[in-house]
């Protein structure tokens, strides 16, 4: 794979193991998943290469089957606002699609990942023709306008370990990313640039969190053992064991 190549140079047929990761086919009729599957594609991208330009015009409704992204727009300022992270078995831009209007944000792959796609033209058919498409989209514009309030309410959080918390709580969404485990493969660093914080901080919270039961930190990821305290972030972020660092490693 060449960064010198665009993703769309880069396309070829999903594979039957890809096409069953995809969550939404399993709620398709069998002509309206025949139709589907003949018109998705996946392509790779690289570590830092963007999906999604924000004030590009859509053409493809897109998903992630590997790898990890980030979802995030600049303001008039200047800075950068991430809305979330997108772990495998996320799908975005739904909103986008039906108005047919540009990207109002950036999606940028945070390392190796693997994308997906349906052509534009093809997600208004299912949308046209498909009941469970339908309700797997009502779904999805439902739980993302929650992620976005969640997202701005994050953003002016000024506690690190609140913040770190809430974060990881987000890449746990059943509903956007479901058949997900409770693993993420994810390093510091990648963490960090969701966040919006320095390694070395969120190596702290990471620590802070995993005393108080919330997560485990495991070599090159973290299991989430009490989801809940992350949402609501029931911790005291007052005392934080040492750093140390065997704590998720860097990338």
């Amino acid at each position: 794979m060449s960064p010198s190549t665009s993703l769309y140079q880069r396309r070829r047929v999903a594979t039957p193991e890809e096409i069953e990761a995809i969550p939404w086919m399993h709620s398709l009729l069998p002509r309206e998943r025949e139709r589907a599957i003949a018109a998705l594609q996946v392509t790779p991208a690289c570590a830092g290469e963007y999906v999604c330009h924000a004030g590009r015009t859509v053409t493809y409704w897109l998903g992630l089957i590997d790898g990890l992204l980030k979802m995030s727009a600049d303001n008039a300022d200047g800075l950068t606002m991430t809305f979330t992270g997108v772990p495998p078995g996320g799908w975005f831009g739904e909103g986008t699609c039906i108005k047919r209007e540009p990207y109002r944000y950036n999606i940028q792959a945070l390392r190796k990942s693997l994308i997906a796609g349906i052509p534009l033209d093809t997600f208004q058919w299912l949308l046209d023709n498909s009941l469970g498409f339908n309700r797997f989209i009502m779904n999805q514009l439902n739980e993302r306008l929650g992620q976005f309030i969640a997202a701005r309410e994050i953003d002016r959080i000024s506690n690190p370990d609140v913040r770190v918390a809430r974060s990881l709580a987000a890449l746990f969404n059943p509903v956007l990313y479901p058949g997900g485990s409770s693993v993420l493969r994810i390093t510091q660093q990648e963490l960090a640039y969701l966040v919006g914080l320095s390694r070395q901080r969120v190596n702290e919270a990471l620590a802070t969190l995993e005393s108080h039961g919330a997560i485990q930190v495991e070599y090159g990821g973290l299991r989430v053992m009490d989801l809940q305290a992350l949402r609501e972030a029931r911790f005291c972020a007052a005392k934080r064991p040492a750093v140390t660092e065997s704590y998720v490693h860097r990338a």
